[in-house]
Order: structure tokens, then sequence, then C-alpha cells
């Protein structure tokens, strides 16, 4: 490649064709490769499928709990390890050994919480390495290569499309039953606009008796609609859908799946015993959302890819990066949950459901069904359909942990030019661009002003010997965990205990979850060591605060659910005791894994610690989580 390339395409439209073609070309003039995603499983995903293509001696894959063949040419990986290792080149002024840099799902640029990471990896990547982005939602490429271009100074192409491969029918399926085209042209069809109008400024009239799938599915049948995937509102809505299904009429034509359950159930044990594997099986229907554990996900995935299930129930948070694209989406709200509270869908959310509507080399036309139901709202849905996706807009802010970094190697005024490159600036009016440089050295500065009366960067802007191994846990709240260290809070303790301390610092968002009363009792000693904790990280707290910086809630559920589990109570046992989803107790282990890491990488400077959390991982890291 000569030149860096932005490629905005639908989904199925072969952009993981073009990435193949760049790496086997570079492969062959013994060049390098770093193929990154935003989430370890579609990591996976694509390290088998370029394994495949490419020889799996060819191929690594680097997603901090999984690291095989990491000095292989072609290396697969989240991006958050990417950036970390751009860090740890700038840091002692080594080049990163790559000559590509492929960016899958590149929109994350926009993602209000993980954007900052792209972001970080397009303005440290050095000018020689080539990159390649790839998405299916980004309309102002154009406005992005510009900037790539201005701050690498490396020409960059746009590969634009809104041609899907396999075309988007939008239909309606009105109360009475009657299946009908959506819209005309830009207007709403008449069946969809005559219930628009009767629901116009009466909200009471949306009230919904509920929908009856086994009825929806047998049309959808009729009609050879199937498969879909159908987006509800909450986990329990999916989770509910299937349990209401009945299991339809043996049809001797379907694939049967009985080799395949098998395989799966000898993988995963523990999956015999599971509540939807009757539905999964019988009804050839699967519920897909956050709340279930990542391996349940992967083998609904499998099992809808291989064509074993006429139908997915899914939350709207995971339609994108997830591979089962369906003949038909169906659309039942118009607002999605973004962390916090519902919010109206946009025409980024919708491009993404509606990129699953349509199997490639299967598929002549793919639907996107609009039901009616009392959170979707007509005329938005019509809105949404006839616009392009959202332009990406710059999410950098910055942090300790960016402090500390690039300090290694930078000085504070370099570092202040560095986030001068920012896409926030370039892309808005000159005068406001400088308005936001002015505002991220605001925020720069009042870091390093906290870090330096800490001692963790000297009055020059050099990090101090704790300032460098605190650089290295490139975690949510490096600073809270660094001063734990420092005081000694983690000195003399378990393997499990540390687990448990940890886990709180992990959790994005406050949450209440219920532990039973033989939990509280059973970790009593943890408890006090808890507390121990709190009140040694009471100063710095009260002085962050005061500095104006937030401070996340911590809680004592995280710290109890962790130590359980590690001290090798049985999944069941564990779901028993905290009354939380099972997804979010599983991604709890999984980061609390991750940031346990990170404190291994701290053997040279703390080598009790770094021994005691080597111990911890394999405690929490094990089926049905592995």
């Amino acid at each position: 490649m000569e030149e860096d390339l932005v490629v905005s395409a639908p989904t199925g439209s072969g952009k993981t064709w073009i990435a193949l073609e760049a790496t086997k070309r570079l492969l062959s003039q013994r060049s390098r490769i770093w193929y990154a995603t935003p989430l370890k499983a579609l990591s996976n995903a694509k390290y088998q499928e370029f394994g495949e293509a490419l020889g799996l001696e060819n191929v690594g894959i680097l997603t901090g709990d999984r690291k095989e063949n990491a000095d292989a040419p072609v290396i697969v990986g989240t991006t958050e390890i990417l950036r970390n290792q751009l860090y740890d080149a700038m840091e002692v002024g080594t080049q990163l050994q790559t000559d590509l840099v492929i960016l899958d799902e590149a929109h994350y640029l926009g993602d209000p919480d993980r954007g900052v990471v792209w972001e970080e990896v397009l303005i440290y990547l050095p000018g020689r390495v080539r990159l390649l982005l790839l998405s299916a939602t980004i309309s102002n490429a154009y406005a992005l290569a510009s900037w790539l271009k201005t701050i690498r100074g490396v020409p960059c192409g746009v590969v634009l499309s809104d041609e899907r491969p396999v075309p988007l029918h939008v239909l309606f399926l009105a109360p009475d039953g009657q299946l009908t085209p959506f819209m005309h042209g830009d207007r709403l069809f008449p069946a969809a606009a005559a219930l628009a109008r009767i629901r116009k400024g009466k909200r009471h009239l949306l009230a919904s008796n509920g929908t009856d799938f086994n009825e929806l599915l047998q049309g959808l049948r009729e009609f050879n609609l199937l498969p879909a995937i159908i987006f509800l509102k909450s986990r329990s809505d999916c989770d509910r859908a299937v349990e209401s299904l009945i299991p339809p009429p043996k049809n001797p034509d379907l694939p049967d799946p009985s080799d395949e359950i098998d395989e799966i159930l000898r993988t995963y044990p523990e999956f015999r015993t599971h509540t939807q594997l009757d539905a999964l099986v019988e009804s050839r229907a699967g519920s897909h959302h956050a709340g279930q554990l990542p391996a349940w996900r992967l083998v609904v995935e499998r099992m809808m890819t291989m064509g074993y299930l006429d139908v997915i129930f899914s939350t709207s948070t995971v339609a994108a990066g997830v591979n089962f694209p369906a003949r038909t989406v169906v659309l039942m709200q118009s607002d999605r949950f973004n962390g916090a509270s519902f919010v109206d869908m946009t025409a980024t959310d919708l491009h993404q459901m509606a990129g699953r509507a349509g199997r490639r080399g299967m598929d002549n036309i793919g639907f996107l069904l609009i039901l009616p139901g009392k959170h979707l709202r007509l005329e938005l849905v019509r809105d949404l359909v006839l616009s392009p996706p959202e332009p990406l807009v710059s999410r950098i802010t910055v942090n300790f942990s960016m402090t500390l970094n690039l300090l290694l190697s930078h000085d504070p005024d370099g570092v202040r030019n560095l986030l001068g490159l920012s896409f926030s600036g370039f892309s808005q009016k000159h005068g406001r661009s400088g308005r936001i440089h002015r505002r991220l050295v605001k925020e720069f500065n009042r870091h390093l002003s906290v870090l330096q009366e800490l001692g963790y960067v000297d009055a020059s802007g050099i990090p101090t010997y704790d300032g460098r191994w605190a650089a290295r846990l490139r975690l949510d709240h490096p600073l809270l965990i660094a001063e734990l260290i420092r005081e000694g809070a983690f000195a003399s303790l378990t393997p499990g205990e540390l687990a448990g301390v940890i886990a709180p610092f992990v959790m994005d968002k406050d949450r209440d979850i219920y532990l039973s009363e033989d939990l509280w009792e059973r970790t009593r000693s943890l408890s006090r060591k808890f507390r121990r904790m709190l009140k040694l990280l009471r100063p710095l707290g009260e002085m962050l605060i005061a500095r104006g910086f937030d401070v996340p809630g911590i809680m004592f559920w995280p710290a109890a659910s962790s130590w359980l589990w590690s001290e090798e109570v049985d999944w069941p046992e564990l779901i028993r005791h905290v009354k939380a989803d099972e997804g979010d107790l599983a991604m709890l282990m999984l980061r609390t894994a991750d940031h346990l890491r990170q404190l291994v990488a701290l053997e040279d400077e703390q080598p009790e610690l770094a021994l005691t959390a080597r111990k911890a991982i394999p405690m929490l890291m094990r089926p049905p989580l592995v």
C-alpha cells in the first residue's frame, strides 16, 4: 500500500476481503501486520479466519487474556493492546514492529467510552506504518481521511459505498396482521401513516398487550422471512421471548443440529443444564445479550451462522461487531439503552442493526420489518431509514494513564502540542479548534498538577520511579490502585483476597446487587480488608473531588463475588449468592483478571504483589469463563 485508506461500506460488502488481500501482499514482502478490533470475541473470530487463510503459523493473537504466537508476522488483537504497544515503543524510542495497521469497526472512534483509544492510536502511529480503516458506518470518511493526511503527512484514500450486496426492503406489519411496505418514496406507506396519525399526540394509545412471538414467527415462516433477528428492549424481554416459544413441527428439510450440539456439550459440559438449551434445539431459537455468559453467546452465534436457528432475540446494544446475519431483522422499538437511560435511536444505530439483514450468497433480498409497539415512533424510524449514519466525532479526553505514559516519551510542552492533533480540533471551525485545544491542554495541566503533588512526576514533568511503574497500570483508575500499592494495602493478601479487592475498580457504573445473607457472613474477613482499603483511599478521594475530578463509587459486592469465585465455588453456587446476570458476573471476573495482569507486569518493582496476582488469575479464569 502506497497510502492510507478509509473504507466505509455496508456489512457483507467485502471489507474483510480487502484487509486479507492487503495482508497477503505484504506477507509476500516479509512485512508485518496488526489487525485491531474493539472486541475480544471479534478478535478471536478474525484470528480463526486469518489463520485458516494464511496458515496458523503466520498469525498470532493478543487480547489480554489470550496470547498465542506473539512473534507472528500477523497479529490480531484488541485496540487497547495496540495502543499499549505504541506507548511502550514511544517510551524506549523504538519503532512499532509492524508495517500495516488495520482498524476494524473504525466507527468506534466515536464511542463515548472507548473512542479515545482509537484516536490515540491514530495520533501516535508513525507515518511510515500504513493504515487501513474499515467500517460500515462512517458518513464523514473524507473529513477523517483529510485529518489523517494532515497529522500523518501521508496521502489517505477513501472507498465509500452505500450499495448493499444484498438489497434491503423495509416492511411494516400492521396491527391487523397486514404486511405492507413501510414507506413509499420518503413518506410512510398508507397503513403505517394511518397508525401514525392515530397515535400522534395520544401516548396513552401506545400501550400494548404484548407480542405473541409464536404467531409472529409463524407469519415470518409463511412469508419465507426466516431466519430472523428480533431486537428487543431488554435482556429479560429476550429471555422471556425464547421461553414463550412452542417448538414448531419438525421439518425434514432443515439441517439436524444433533452432531453440533453434541460437540458443543463436549466443549462446554456445563451447558447441559442451561435453561435455554431446549429452546435452542427444539424451538430453533436463541437469546443473545450481554447478560449471558460469553461462551453461550458464541454458541448462539455459531448455531445461527450454521443454519440451525430460525430466530435470535437480541438487545440493540450488541448489534455491532457480532457476526450472525439473517434474512430479516425485526425492529420493535425506536429507543435504546445508552448505559444510563433510554434515548432515541440514531441513524448509526439503525444502520448497524439493519446491516444484519440479508445473507450474502444466500439471500437475494434482506428485510427490515417494522413492528409497531409502545416503544416505537413511526416517524422517527422513517427519518432514520432515510438518513445516513451520523458523522464520527472525536471522543478524546485526558486521563491519568494517558498523562503518565505520554510523559515517558514527551516533555509537557510536547504533550500539549500532541493534543493539538486531535480529530476534535481538526473537525471544527478554526476558532473553535483553538478553544478545543485549550480545553485539552487545561485538562492535561490539571492531571499533571495532581501527579506532581503526589510525587509521580517531578517539577520538570519527568515521571519519577513511582511514576514509571504507575504508567504501566493501564487501567480505568490507575491512580487509585497506584496509591494503594504505595500504601501497602495489598501486602499480605491471599490471591483470592487480592482478586476480591481489585474487582471493585473494574466496575464502570454504580449498581446495587443483592448478596445472600450467607455470603455476608462468609466474607466478614474480606469486608475488614475492604474497609481498610477505603480508609487508605479517603485522603486521595477527597483531594480529587476538591480538584473537580470524578471518583468512582467503590462497592463491596464485586469484591465479595470475585473472592467467592476465586475460592472455587462452582458457577451455580455463585449465581445463587449474587443476584446479577451471568454475563455481568462473567465480565466482572474477566476484567478483574485483566487488572491482575497489569499487576503481574510490576514484577521488578513489586515482586510479591506480582506473584500474588499471577496466582490469582487462574483462580478466576476457569470454566465456564474459559
